[in-house]
């Protein structure tokens, strides 16, 4: 198997300009700001919405690389939070069979998860991500100067998928991401956290390229997390993993995975977050959109549970419709 590098760089953005042959697709929050402007190249527009990021977006995308031209030296990065990035390595691995293409992530959500570990892709009939790919990008470049430009509630979507990651393997970075967003509004947000939570990550998909084993740990809150959000508008992605988070610190307590304190801790804990901790439908409501999860196989459905604070396992559980 080829081993994956570490492609992750922590900078000031600016560095990577100037560059010819690139082409830019970036989060249109940014367009008549002058920074994304400023870099030099040419410019695609896109609306980070979960509504925007369908197969029809691609198509236009693809249309407008063909209009400037785009050939297989063309260079993408893409800019913006983990829709963007995720539609910039879904485009890049199908246009002309392969382009290669970099990573800017701006927000935090897109720093320490979206962005990192090669998968891409779009929503289809509002089933998160059921078609894209695995495509390394060739540099994920962290400039942590961008999450100064995040509202609070897009900067707290960050901290569930922050908090997830640290559920899975580092207790003391949990509780420290814990204070930092419990307590007002931090003016930066540590990037010592930001660089563990990407380390942690790398390192399952460093053993896991293509998600078969340890890697789905990273699943964690996404089952439940992507059900909501089949089922409601209501939560941005980041919300509804966290939503996902403690319904599964519930199931794994029921399991007698998860002692029950612990649970409580960790409701208590993204609830001091800001984060939304009880789904916006009945859970009955639920089921029929987990029966369509993308990881589901035959009869069986895995679920990442957590077993302490620091440590998860995968658990199968049969499914029936």
């Amino acid at each position: 198997m080829k081993t994956l590098r570490n492609n992750i760089t922590y900078g000031r953005v600016a560095d990577l300009f100037p560059r010819t042959g690139t082409i830019l697709i970036a989060d249109s929050w940014f367009r008549g700001r002058g920074i994304v402007e400023a870099w030099g190249c040419p410019i695609l527009w896109t609306n980070a919405t979960e509504q925007e990021k369908t197969l029809t977006t691609v198509e236009r995308l693809i249309s407008q690389l063909l209009e400037l031209q785009a050939d297989r030296d063309t260079f993408l990065i893409g800019v913006g939070g983990g829709i963007t990035t995720d539609i910039t390595g879904f485009v890049a691995a199908i246009y002309k069979r392969g382009l290669r293409f970099g990573l800017v992530p701006t927000t935090l959500l897109a720093q320490v998860d979206a962005a990192i570990g090669g998968k891409n892709g779009v929503n289809f009939d509002r089933y998160k991500n059921m078609v894209g790919t695995f495509r390394q990008a060739e540099f994920v470049y962290i400039d942590t100067d961008f999450l100064l430009t995040l509202p609070l509630r897009e900067l707290r979507c960050g901290a569930a998928e922050m908090l997830k990651t640290f559920l899975l393997a580092d207790a003391k970075a949990y509780a420290e991401a814990v204070r930092v967003f419990s307590g007002p509004t931090p003016e930066r947000v540590p990037e010592h956290l930001v660089r563990r939570a990407g380390e942690i990550k790398f390192s399952l998909v460093e053993q896991d390229p293509e998600d078969h084993g340890v890697r789905q740990l990273l699943n964690l809150g996404h089952t439940f997390g992507h059900a909501i959000e089949k089922c409601s508008t209501q939560y941005e992605h980041g919300e509804a993993v966290a939503i996902g988070i403690v319904m599964a610190a519930r199931m794994a307590c029921e399991k007698g995975l998860l002692q029950p304190e612990e649970a409580e801790r960790i409701c208590s804990d993204i609830a001091a977050c800001g984060l939304p901790v009880e789904p916006p439908v009945p859970e009955d409501q639920l089921r029929t959109a987990i029966l369509q999860d993308k990881k589901r196989t035959g009869g069986t459905l895995k679920f990442v549970l957590p077993e302490s604070i620091g440590k998860a396992t995968l658990w199968e559980e049969s499914v029936s419709a």
